[in-house]
């Protein structure tokens, strides 16, 4: 099993929504930051956000263990490797990017 580089690329703010439905003063997610990294393989990384990982972790996953065709019938990514996924936070949504990478993952003691 490899580890995976999650890369934050974006937190945004749907501001028609937030307006609508969301509490006074929301602003985009205070847990994650554009340009933060982390590395995972079968578990969380340490300080990772817990909705953000039930949201990514089958993409996760499969990188770990080895995918490395084109997702779903070719009409979503065009990188093998690489997946651009979303946390399940639809107000103010944080955009990801996974990538395959070649360190080992070594299990914990």
């Amino acid at each position: 099993m490899k580890k995976v580089k999650i890369t934050i690329l974006k937190t945004t703010l749907q501001e028609d929504l937030a307006n609508e439905y969301g509490i006074e003063g929301l602003t985009t997610c205070p847990l994650m930051r554009e340009g933060e990294v982390y590395y995972a393989d079968y578990a969380k990384p340490e300080g990772f956000c817990d909705e953000a990982w039930k949201a990514i972790y089958q993409y996760v996953f499969a990188l770990a263990h080895g995918a490395s065709e084109v997702w779903y019938y070719s009409d979503w990514i065009k990188t093998p490797g690489v997946a651009i996924v979303s946390c399940n936070d639809g107000l103010r949504p944080v955009i990801m990017k996974l990538e395959a990478t070649d360190i080992e993952a070594v299990p914990e003691e």
